[in-house]
């Protein structure tokens, strides 16, 4: 929920981990978070999720698994959702190429059952700066 507070427009957050490993339930806080009260779901088969806040912003949520190639998910317009919204990714290892370089990417690993491990990284001034305050939140030390 603390880092959906601080998502903008143009904010690029990329999510890893194997199938079941708690993507989307992180989608859910970082939804509820940024202020929507929309039903959050995998996109999985529709590919492209979109999410409104009362004060009409909006928070994209894409699933680059069944994406076939990189021009495929160029298709979705990823640009195009940044300018308009942050943009959360699930899978982008299968659509490198179309994403920007700077992101906070959020590895996820299930530890045990309801358990999960999440490790980030941050590309970009942006980021670092990003991660550094939700560091600073959560455990009070940069």
């Amino acid at each position: 929920m603390r880092l959906g507070s601080s998502l903008k427009a143009g904010d690029l957050i990329c999510l890893q981990g194997e199938l079941g490993a708690g993507k989307t339930t992180l989608v859910q806080g970082v939804a509820q978070g940024w202020g929507s009260s929309d039903l959050v779901s995998s996109p999985t088969f529709i590919l492209v999720n979109e999410y409104r806040r009362p004060d009409g912003e909006e928070l994209f949520h894409m699933d680059g698994y069944r994406l076939e190639s990189a021009a495929e998910a160029a298709e979705l317009d990823v640009d195009l959702m940044l300018a308009k919204g942050a943009l959360i990714v699930e899978w982008p290892e299968r659509i490198e190429s179309v994403l920007p370089r700077d992101e906070l990417r959020i590895k996820l690993e299930a530890v045990e059952e309801e358990q999960r491990q999440m490790r980030f990284k941050s590309r970009g001034r942006h980021y670092d700066h990003m991660l550094a305050e939700l560091r600073q939140t959560m455990f009070g030390a940069r």
